[in-house]
């Protein structure tokens, strides 16, 4: 029997309670207060006295855009494209604070060089006010986009059970999800060994391949168990957005273990070695404490023999073993005991 995730909501009725109930929820109010008494977004702009927007407005607005697509496309032919489509919101509150962040860090860069080399004039005074007006005025937009994607993003998961993950970059916990960070961040703080927030000195468990893998419970079990014996561990995956690795990441959103993803780093369309790459990679970082790999490619059989390697334990899952043993369900016997049942 697939695993009920404890954060799917039920009922209709339900959903309005379990928004409000959302830590994120509470964060509005203090991310869209005005900090500065005039905002300026670019350089090319005229300062504005506007206010922000109203916070419950706001809040009602996120959960709205993410929720309703469910409440729309329920019980018709479309319902299967109401996650992938909702999913496109939250990713689009990502993306446009992602690039805030990067404006914002730009101009602290430009403001910080304008420091470096002090100039008494009245041009440099100028522009060293609009560069601070316009650094407080990014934060100002920060937080709030990150708080609606924070929001969004929970919302999300109520409705599908599942945490939103990025296809590129990294995401801090928000109350319902657990940090998932893009392995080329983790990589990357590794190397440099100063980044708190993308480099957890932790061991890691690594979970691999099983794309057609449905026996959630299963999944869970053993990733308690593994828990229980490296009780700070992080989850590596190589970010599928189905089957064992989709299961193992829910299981470590319910637990609140940081989710690290290595996506793949093609060169191509056809870069088939992109994956044997990635193994590599892997092989590579001395966090790794053990390893579950689901039956699925060639791919894995060369995982497994580098792991095996270095004497990672290793957890080795045969498609045929999920559901107690009787193997993935047989899904046209299913289709045609209906359409007896139907007949009869």
């Amino acid at each position: 029997m697939a695993h009920t995730n404890k954060g799917r909501v039920s009922r209709f009725a339900d959903f309005a309670e379990a928004y409000a109930a959302m830590t994120s929820a509470g964060e509005f109010p203090a991310s869209f207060t005005e900090t500065i008494a005039e905002s300026r977004l670019s350089i090319i702009d005229d300062p504005t006295r506007d206010p922000m927007p109203d916070a419950e407005l706001a809040r009602g607005c996120v959960e709205d855009l993410t929720a309703q697509i469910f409440r729309l496309l329920a019980g018709t032919r479309m319902e299967a494209f109401g996650q992938p489509v909702a999913w496109g919101i939250v990713n689009s509150l990502h993306y446009v604070a992602k690039r805030i962040k990067r404006q914002e860090d730009d101009a602290a860069a430009e403001l910080g060089e304008m420091v470096r080399v002090f100039d008494p004039s009245e041009v440099y005074q100028s522009r060293m006010e609009e560069l601070q007006q316009r650094c407080q005025s990014l934060a100002e937009a920060r937080a709030a986009l990150e708080t609606m994607c924070n929001h969004a993003a929970n919302v999300y998961f109520v409705e599908t059970g599942k945490p939103f993950n990025t296809i590129r970059g990294s995401r801090t916990g928000t109350g319902l999800t657990a940090s998932q960070i893009e392995g080329f961040d983790y990589l990357k703080a590794r190397e440099a060994e100063h980044n708190a927030k993308h480099y957890p000195a932790r061991p890691a468990v690594l979970v691999s391949g099983g794309g057609d893998w449905e026996d959630a419970d299963m999944i869970f079990r053993r990733m308690d168990m593994v828990r229980a014996r490296i009780p700070h561990m992080i989850l590596f995956t190589g970010k599928r957005f189905k089957g064992a690795e989709q299961i193992s990441t829910c299981w470590a959103n319910e637990r609140g273990v940081p989710i690290v993803g290595f996506s793949l780093n093609k060169r191509g369309p056809n870069d088939f070695r992109a994956a044997y790459r990635r193994n590599k990679v892997w092989d590579s970082i001395d966090e790794i404490a053990e390893a579950m790999i689901f039956e699925q490619s060639q791919v894995q059989v060369d995982l497994a023999r580098l792991l095996r390697a270095r004497n990672v334990p290793l957890h080795i899952f045969r498609l045929a073993e999920q559901n107690n043993g009787t193997g993935p369900t047989d899904l046209a016997a299913l289709r045609a005991e209906e359409q007896r049942r139907a007949l009869a």
